[in-house]
């Protein structure tokens, strides 16, 4: 091999494996963390707990990601074989490898925060293991288990900062964690054809496509609801409606698109959703951070 065909190889190898953390995710779950921490206390962190909060979540989550596609790879030669495992860009070897990597410093850096930090890191990963080893085919349960990880994020941000328990981080935990049960209900809804080869007893499977997506739209319209409890009873102040009103409009978007759209359609609606959800969240941070 050519020292230019080398550099090509290596460059779709790392291209390959940053395809596997799915950025976006992470990112989200990273800034869900941060939210937690200035819903808790009213004000930002330190920026030094603030960094370490969050990218411990970041690198945890990734590396849950990551073991997602290294157990899902029989699922995506059908579902997804673009994905850098099924289309022989990363072998699976070096998926685990990845995983670990991402895994050891997430927790590292939890424990650097504090030992309740370490050991809700430490539970978290064991539900996201359990989840790709064994609950991922179980249906309304593995969904369950994903959405119950994604609220704990908040929650995360709140034990950070001493104050895991706080009324405005709880509400945030329960609307990201609907959220995400909306998100993994249409998205088994979109892989049923995979779903089959390993006997999965998702919504989808069970009651059928359509049933999925309208209990999925339901959770979303209740998402909806739920986001402006917090200026009717003065949470927030008013000028906050925007950011909650761009995460609203992405999710009301997507969940009428996904429903008129097929298989490969529906999935760029969800990674939409998601998206739409976190520009929305980061809109929010940027304005506290600007005093707004």
């Amino acid at each position: 091999m050519t020292n230019l065909g080398l550099v090509i190889y290596s460059m779709k190898k790392i291209k390959g494996l940053f395809r596997l953390i799915r950025f976006e995710l992470p990112l989200a779950a990273a800034i869900c963390v941060v939210l937690g921490q200035l819903f808790a206390l009213g004000y930002f962190s330190s920026l030094h707990l603030i960094l370490k909060a969050a990218l411990s979540v970041f690198l945890i989550s990734a590396s849950i990601l990551v073991l997602n596609d290294y157990f899902d790879i029989e699922t995506d030669k059908i579902n997804a074989p673009q994905r850098p495992i099924p289309s022989g860009i990363v072998t699976p070897n070096e998926t685990l490898l990845l995983a670990f990597v991402l895994l050891i410093s997430g927790i590292i850096l939890s424990f650097a925060i504090s030992i309740e930090a370490l050991l809700f890191s430490i539970v978290l990963t064991v539900i996201g293991l359990l989840y790709n080893r064994k609950f991922k085919k179980h249906g309304l349960a593995g969904n369950l288990m994903v959405s119950f990880s994604v609220g704990m994020t908040f929650i995360f941000g709140g034990l950070s900062v001493g104050l895991p328990l706080n009324k405005v981080v709880l509400f945030f935990a329960l609307i990201a964690a609907l959220v995400d049960l909306g998100e993994e209900i249409a998205a088994d809804a979109m892989d049923v054809k995979g779903d089959l080869l390993i006997d999965s007893n998702s919504i989808a499977i069970k009651y059928g496509k359509e049933k999925a997506l309208k209990l999925s739209a339901s959770i979303f319209v209740l998402v909806i609801i739920l986001s402006l409890i917090p200026f009717l009873i003065n949470w927030f102040n008013m000028i906050y409606l925007f950011p909650i009103a761009v995460m609203d409009i992405f999710i009301g978007f997507s969940t009428y698109n996904l429903f008129k759209s097929k298989d490969e359609k529906g999935r760029k609606y969800i990674r939409m959703l998601y998206l739409g959800a976190t520009l929305g969240l980061l809109i929010f941070l940027f304005m506290r951070l600007a005093g707004i």
